[in-house]
């Protein structure tokens, strides 16, 4: 079976034998003339460009201080149907918060690729099976992947077993790998293949990892200690997706770019998995979050972004322990106690990691208006169908 990748854009036409005009006239243009009249239809109400909601309820004006200079940055993983919908509580941390990232997350349609660059690479491969750090300057003594190298050339202490093969001598191994540019080339470290609902099909790395006969899983990744030392300096993540062409006898895929992100050191993704941890647990490690990673969409659409992106799997995970409703609870259902909306998820979790930046329980009063807008909307919307 042949598989082809393109990237194109077609647009078919519709094709009638008793009239061979229409054949000149595509069908597309008759979608956007639709499209087009049914968008004038809904713009008849006025909308702010800058929180996407309704003039008569615009956010703007109720944010006392915009753009809060927050010390831990905040990336949001928002899932593509949640972006315009009117409860949704992003737009608030757009207009809030200074250090902030919002990524755009689709559901793999066929397939997705994910491949995953170190952010420093002069840290160094050992080869093409495994990674750490290549150069680590430590009192004045150059360190490649744990193998303590002086001026005469030779390994004065033989670590990392876990890397090298036994018969193998460690020198020699840094000597041809230390500088090879990983399994694609362009510093690759991971390549992983998704099918839709969170399927690996395919996972391949640079790290020498034990995993007991069973399929390859990004948890496996970390179980290496010069893997873990690795990421945690940080990495980017680019996802291309993969969608089927129509009318094609052969199996041919669209490839296109969906995001590049950057994962800086000290990210933490903010989701409650089994391995998740309390602030307190995270502050007794003395680690310190630099950068905090949120799922935005309801608890199934962000159930399938945490799914269909294993690389989160390579984070350490966070929860919050708030025994608290969210504010949705009145208009928005939710499955529990503790499950909050994006805004109030972001909000807490700073202010428990310890964010000075004032502000932020304003940003909770826009969140609480939003909510009773809402509200009265749909009682206003409940009274004229009673009239009517």
């Amino acid at each position: 079976m042949l598989i082809h990748f393109r990237t194109r854009i077609r647009s078919r036409t519709t094709a009638n034998p008793f009239n061979p005009l229409q054949t000149l006239i595509p069908k597309s243009s008759k979608t956007l003339k639709m499209s087009a009249a049914q968008s004038d239809a809904k713009q008849k109400r006025p909308i702010c460009p800058s929180c996407s909601k309704p003039a008569r309820v615009c956010l703007c004006s109720r944010i006392r201080t915009r753009n809060l200079d927050n010390s831990i940055s905040v990336t949001i993983l928002q899932h593509s149907l949640e972006r315009n919908h009117p409860l949704n509580s992003t737009r608030i941390a757009k207009l809030g918060l200074k250090n902030l990232n919002v990524v755009t997350v689709f559901e793999v349609d066929f397939e997705a690729r994910f491949e995953i660059r170190l952010l420093e690479p002069g840290l160094g491969l050992i080869g093409p099976e495994s990674s750490g750090f290549d150069q680590v300057r430590e009192k004045g003594i150059t360190q490649k992947a744990g193998f303590e190298v002086k001026g005469d050339g030779k390994c004065q202490d033989e670590k990392n077993r876990d890397l090298i093969d036994e018969n193998e001598n460690p020198c020699e191994k840094l000597d041809k790998g230390s500088h090879v540019d990983a399994i694609n080339g362009g510093g690759v470290v991971i390549n992983a293949t998704m099918l839709k609902y969170g399927v690996v099909s395919h996972l391949s790395h640079i790290w020498k990892v034990d995993t007991h006969g069973k399929k390859p899983k990004f948890e496996h990744i970390v179980t290496s200690t010069m893997a873990k030392e690795a990421l945690r300096g940080g990495f980017v993540v680019k996802k291309l997706g993969r969608k089927k062409l129509e009318g094609n006898m052969e199996l041919e895929l669209e490839e296109s770019e969906e995001f590049e992100i950057k994962v800086p050191q000290g990210s933490v993704l903010l989701f409650p998995s089994q391995n998740a941890i309390g602030v307190d647990e995270l502050k007794s490690m003395h680690f310190e979050v630099k950068n905090l990673i949120v799922l935005d969409g309801t608890w199934s659409k962000a159930g399938r972004v945490y799914n269909e992106n294993p690389w989160l799997k390579l984070l350490p995970h966070l929860r919050l322990d708030l025994d608290r409703m969210s504010l949705y609870s009145e208009i928005r259902s939710q499955p529990k106690v503790g499950c909050l909306s994006t805004i109030e998820s972001i909000v807490y979790s700073l202010k428990a990691l310890g964010e000075k930046v004032d502000g932020l329980e304003n940003l909770l009063d826009v969140f609480e208006s939003m909510v009773g807008d809402q509200r009265r909307l749909k009682d206003e919307r409940l009274s004229k169908r009673t009239k009517d």
